[in-house]
């Protein structure tokens, strides 16, 4: 089954803390895990940011909305316990236990309030007791990363509808920039140059693979809108035979077909190949053509300066 959401896992984690021993949450991820058959795939599955498991971060949101709520108790961070209010949740063995159903614990419209998380009397509805509805089902990490993800898939395609109007030759330094500042060869001087439009046998340009030149890579760069096929592809394995070359790599603006990149994996030389959407993504990370607007940093409680042995 798919991994759950955060409001999904806050039933069984009353029913797992209903014992009244005090629990790690550590505890808590291998139990739950357990109770809805998560598949080992599931367990390893990376937020967005890729600096936490999905399923850890889901457990942890769970567990913390109902400590807020008064249903669980922390005597430290990372150690629950149930309280008296959490027992008599557990007992009825409600199905859901979502944001709204703990709005009715005092403690949690102020928490909510505090953080956000629900609107204050009179603003937007007559109750004022709605939750953003994004905020109610994903945690704060993963309302973080979907924001993310829409971002750089719009820039994405900004990029390469920007790409792919290129002059061929500059597109083709482009290329070149963007193998450099992935550290290739050093300086653009020192590693790279772009051979002349013709008379280059299928080889567009030529790389370092070190700053000392001890090999090199073959480019080829076709700003092209329909997918590249085998026999594009075979004639630069051609070329690379031709200079006695092991390595190319072949960027396109478009994309490459299914006997494209299975003729790439056949060959004995080592080629790579990137279509457009994973340009434009190496473009974003390397900052080429792109620069930096925003900056959010991130941070979590330390808890070594806190806890005094």
């Amino acid at each position: 089954m798919p991994i759950p959401e955060f409001n999904e896992i806050k039933s069984p984690a009353m029913q797992f803390f209903a014992d009244g021993k005090p629990h790690k949450i550590s505890e808590a991820f291998v139990v739950l895990a357990k109770h809805f058959s998560l598949t080992e795939e599931e367990l390893n599955e990376l937020l967005p940011s890729g600096t936490q498991r999905r399923w850890h971060n889901r457990v942890n949101w769970a567990c913390y909305d109902l400590f807020r709520a008064g249903l669980l108790d922390r005597p430290k961070r990372g150690l629950y316990v149930i309280t008296e209010s959490g027992r008599k949740v557990a007992e009825q063995k409600p199905k859901l236990i979502d944001r709204d159903f703990l709005m009715q614990f005092p403690q949690f419209v102020e928490f909510a309030q505090a953080t956000g998380t629900r609107k204050a009397k009179g603003e937007g509805t007559s109750s004022g007791r709605e939750i953003e509805s994004a905020a109610k089902n994903e945690t704060p990490e993963e309302l973080i990363g979907a924001a993310y993800e829409q971002l750089h898939g719009t820039l994405r395609k900004e990029i390469l509808e920007l790409v792919k109007k290129m002059d061929p030759f500059l597109f083709e330094h482009l290329v070149i920039d963007l193998l450099v500042a992935m550290g290739y060869g050093g300086s653009r001087e020192e590693a790279a140059r772009v051979t002349k439009a013709s008379g280059d046998e299928g080889i567009d340009g030529v790389i370092n693979e070190d700053r000392l030149g001890l090999d090199v890579i073959y480019v080829q760069a076709k700003r092209w809108q329909e997918s590249v096929g085998r026999k594009e592809v075979q004639s630069f394995v051609g070329a690379l035979a031709g200079k006695k070359a092991q390595k190319g790599v072949f960027i396109t603006t478009s994309g490459f077909k299914n006997t494209a990149a299975e003729y790439a994996k056949e060959v004995q030389q080592k080629v790579i190949l990137i279509d457009g959407e994973r340009l434009a993504d190496l473009m974003i990370e390397h900052n080429i053509g792109v620069a930096p607007s925003h900056s959010y940093e991130v941070k979590h409680i330390d808890s070594d300066y806190f806890e005094q042995e």
